[in-house]
């Protein structure tokens, strides 16, 4: 058939239409054959649509008409068409084939737009502030319920309160639990909160971190940017790992710096992790090692739930977005306040975490590093199974150095534990 050329793929030739029906498969219907089809008339290739209308919307019979309608309550308005064709996924032949829909400048509120989460269960750690915070303001604000876990309790309350200024109902969907990744004890003692209070979890966001602190040592005896950055989230998520379902996802927060990070087999060792001394220790290359632990450990996640149903993520937000990240050191703050007009804002930062924890196109993918809401190709380091699985065992001994060999979660064989 010869069809009209047009910029967009998408785009629908002159005189078609695209339906859906009850269960959810889109067809295209030709007004001027009186035919429909399948598949779309440009691409070729079949679409769905989730079972869930957008947020806000509800499907009606017009009294007058007997025909059905959808109603947007949020907007006052109505249509014929099923909102949800906005948001048809092309079925892929292949689990990993996806476009890009988003980019750098999208946001989080743009990632989510007419996506209904409600009923769904999701922990972000360090939700009070920065890219965190957006995180959490945009999964709320579209149905999610969401725990902050955060150290300080006042500051996650009054991110709640700014939320709940925002928009009432999403206010409701928060709730602050103590988490301080500085003590392993604390992330047991919330891994038991959160299971005495929700039976799953959909989505966990370890999204908390450090950068730029002068040498310190947390109560545990660890350096303090490589046990809240990589130990305490690695343990939280074995001990939340009963909580994840199938079609739960994992999103670990790293950085593009896990590229400059100078781990390796040869030299991976607790002391290499968590330096004892200030003069073993650089602030910056603690930051990116950490950073590559983050995605060994997404990596090796992902390889240890493959047969789960879990997906797990490790994403890049953003280049020194400005946030409370930098708060440690004068001159980090001054270098992050001169940037910040080339920078991305916070709600952009929050959209790769939140597109990897939402996308209904990454149904079914694991094990991947993104950037700008895309797959990216991490290092050549971050791609080492061998290292991945070095980390994993170095982080479950040191866990033990601390909890003893029969710490929470840890008393079996770990790995047979995560796949069950």
């Amino acid at each position: 058939m010869n069809l009209p050329e047009s910029d967009s793929e998408d785009e629908l030739p002159p005189g078609w239409e695209e339906r859906v029906t009850v269960d959810g498969s889109v067809f295209y219907a030709n007004h001027l054959t009186k035919n429909t089809q399948w598949t779309h008339p440009r691409t070729g290739k079949k679409k769905r649509v989730s079972g869930e209308l957008p947020f806000g919307w509800e499907r009606c019979i017009d009294k007058n008409t007997g025909k059905v309608i959808y109603v947007d309550h949020d907007n006052r308005r109505t249509t014929y068409t099923d909102p949800r064709l906005a948001f048809a996924v092309e079925e892929k032949e292949h689990v990993n084939d996806y476009r890009q829909r988003f980019d750098a400048s999208s946001t989080a509120l743009q990632v989510l737009h007419g996506r209904d989460l409600s009923g769904k269960v999701a922990i972000v750690t360090g939700a009070n502030t920065g890219i965190g915070f957006e995180t959490t303001k945009s999964l709320s604000r579209h149905g999610c319920t969401v725990v902050l876990a955060c150290r300080n309790l006042a500051s996650a309350e009054e991110a709640i309160s700014q939320i709940r200024d925002d928009k009432p109902a999403a206010g409701d969907n928060c709730i602050a639990i103590y988490l301080d990744l500085t003590s392993l004890s604390s992330v047991v003692q919330f891994a038991n909160t959160v299971k005495s209070k929700y039976d799953r979890i959909d989505i966990l966001i370890l999204n908390a971190g450090v950068f730029g602190l002068p040498f310190s040592k947390t109560l545990d005896g660890f350096e303090t940017t490589f046990q809240v950055n990589h130990l305490s989230h690695f343990y939280l998520t074995i001990l939340l790992r009963p909580l994840l379902v199938s079609g739960s996802r994992v999103v670990v927060v790293s950085s593009e710096s896990h590229r400059f990070a100078n781990l390796t087999l040869e030299n991976l060792t607790p002391l290499t992790l968590s330096p004892d001394a200030p003069s073993k220790y650089w602030d910056m290359m603690a930051y990116n090692n950490s950073k590559l632990c983050n995605v060994l450990f997404a990596r090796k996640l992902a390889k240890n739930l493959q047969t789960s149903g879990i997906s797990v993520f490790s994403c890049h937000p953003g280049n020194m977005v400005s946030s409370k990240l930098a708060r440690n050191w004068w001159l980090y703050r001054l270098l992050f306040a001169l940037v910040r007009p080339f920078t991305k804002s916070l709600q952009q930062a929050a959209s790769t975490t939140v597109y990897c924890a939402t996308a209904l196109e990454l149904t079914g993918v694991t094990g991947v590093y993104f950037n700008n809401c895309y797959q990216c190709q991490e290092s050549p380091a971050a791609s080492d199974d061998n290292l991945a699985t070095a980390l994993w065992e170095t982080s479950i001994e040191m866990i033990k150095s601390v909890l003893g060999k029969n710490a929470p979660g840890l008393e079996h064989d770990n790995k047979r534990m995560l796949e069950e």
